[in-house]
């Protein structure tokens, strides 16, 4: 529910930033985020899951001196590498933004440079109590720095807004990002040290001393459990860049566009195509981080049944939530486009053609958490490596196309992710022998969400002839989603154990079972 509620405000405040500084001023703040979040998948985005896998293996063969330990052997780790990075991703500011065609970011860069070290630290506070199969101070973590930094970033791109000068609001508004992430590690930092002692204490009544790891081979592990999911994380991390620099390159080469035409481009592709398109993937992302643990301890017993069980509901629930997502998207492009950014309304073709990203990109989330909790931490790499280099060639032959244009990008994402799908499932079955039950994933909810395309799209085209673009999108929103519900209830598609752990109230869930 956190993920959702950050995803949510997160795409929320890119709103009012959008509306007062267009799709060019969104471009330099897009590209410096690009940098900046390629920057945290090599220090950071690869400790939670791996802390995670390592500190719930322990704790199932109850080697709690080593769990703790472990901890701070990680925490040493992101220090290190966190502060490594922030200072490259400084220094090189420039450099980055210059590869990008975008120099005008380089201070946004600039800017998000010192928020690298404290996300690693954050990374570290964040897989070790998931780990523990705990999600509470992750989520409130999230929630808090998400919040600080939306507050922040959004007050200071008005403060210091210039239309003459786009660059130096968009740095000044980056600055919110660091503090939002100093707000998070205190928090977690406080929620930790509340059970410092409980945990100190049953660190040291563990006496197995034979198992003792010593702090060299606990950073040798962080390091090689990190390295495969750094990697995969950063091919993905490098596709959006891929994508800059390839329209700036392609789309150049036509000479059917200026150069404000092609950032203007650009800017939709960033600030709207994939703004909406990763905004229904938040739970399965969150879905990913809470099965990972929950996979290893069965793996660790030795019990397949729960094991291809976990999984098999991870990417059922996943489906439920994101194939009806990208249909509405799909349905609504141009609407929601025009409710979201009315004072820049171009892009919603763009979802048209790619909202279908949005299944393959959720199904790859919750596959490569299968994958590691199952210790196999490579196999996301290969698939992942064997996406991305699909995206070299359609990008460069659709993308010089005047008619196809920045669309080449949304095509090749689709076909990346599924490439990546595929070859996660192969590898899935070949080294575990579980074949995930992808028809009963994929089969229910695709019928419910095409009987509520059509009610939204006639319920909006009905509502258009008599309120506004506003009222109309809202209400045919509203009335889909109560379709879907019905219609999923009709056909059985929720399983109970699917219902227990939809994030809803209560009351609906009990509802959803008569």
């Amino acid at each position: 529910m956190a993920s959702i509620f950050v995803r949510l405000i997160g795409f929320l405040y890119r709103i009012p930033l959008t509306n007062r500084m267009g799709d060019e001023g969104m471009a330099f703040y897009t590209t410096a985020y690009f940098v900046y979040g390629f920057a945290i998948a090599i220090s950071s985005g690869a400790l939670p899951a791996a802390v995670s896998r390592l500190v719930s293996e322990r704790i199932a063969l109850r080697q709690y001196r080593n769990a703790h330990e472990l901890f701070n052997t990680a925490f040493i780790f992101a220090m290190a590498i966190g502060a490594g990075v922030g200072l490259v991703m400084w220094g090189g500011a420039n450099t980055f933004a210059g590869i990008f065609g975008m120099p005008e970011a380089a201070g946004a860069i600039r800017s998000l440079a010192p928020t690298v070290f404290f996300v690693a630290i954050l990374a570290v506070f964040r897989g070790y109590f998931q780990g523990m199969k705990t999600t509470i101070p992750t989520a409130t973590s999230q929630v808090i720095e998400q919040i600080f930094k939306v507050i922040f970033t959004v007050w200071f791109v008005f403060l210091f807004f210039d239309a003459a000068n786009l660059q130096y609001a968009v740095s000044r508004g980056a600055l919110g990002t660091g503090i939002g992430a100093v707000a998070g590690v205190a928090v977690v930092a406080i929620m930790y040290f509340t059970v410092h002692g409980k945990l100190r204490s049953r660190a040291d009544k563990d006496r197995d001393y034979a198992n003792f790891e010593t702090r060299r081979s606990q950073m040798l592990k962080i390091f090689f459990t990190s390295l495969p999911i750094l990697i995969s994380m950063s091919i993905y991390a490098a596709t959006s860049m891929l994508d800059i620099g390839m329209a700036n390159w392609r789309i150049g080469a036509s000479d059917a566009f200026s150069g404000e035409e092609i950032t203007a481009l650009v800017g939709q592709f960033n600030n709207k195509f994939l703004l909406l398109t990763t905004l229904p993937v938040a739970l399965s992302i969150a879905l990913s981080a809470a099965v990972l643990p929950d996979i290893t301890t069965s793996q660790v017993e030795m019990d397949n049944n729960a094991v291809r069980s976990k999984i098999n509901m991870s990417i059922r629930i996943s489906m439920i939530l994101t194939i009806p997502a990208a249909v509405g998207l799909a349905v609504l492009a141009d609407p929601l486009i025009a409710l979201l950014f009315p004072s820049h309304p171009d892009g919603g073709w763009l979802l048209v053609y790619g909202s279908v990203s949005v299944v393959f990109v959720a199904l790859v989330q919750v596959l490569t958490g299968a994958l590691q909790g199952v210790g196999k931490v490579s196999i996301p790499m290969i698939g992942a490596a064997a996406g991305v280099l699909s995206k070299i060639p359609v990008n460069y032959f659709l993308m010089y196309i005047p008619e196809i244009n920045i669309l080449g990008a949304v095509i090749s994402t689709v076909i990346c992710f599924v490439i990546a799908a595929a070859v996660n499932i192969m590898f899935l079955k070949r080294y575990t022998g579980i074949m995930p039950d992808l028809l009963g994933a994929f089969g229910k909810p695709l019928l419910a969400a095409a009987v509520m395309g059509l009610a939204v799209f006639v319920k909006y085209q009905m509502m258009a002839w008599v309120a506004s673009n506003t009222v109309a999108t809202i209400t045919a929103l509203l009335f889909g989603a109560t379709v879907y519900v019905i219609f999923m209830c009709a056909i059985r598609g929720f399983k109970h154990g699917d219902i227990d752990s939809l994030p809803i109230p209560g009351r609906v869930k009990r509802w959803m079972k008569i």
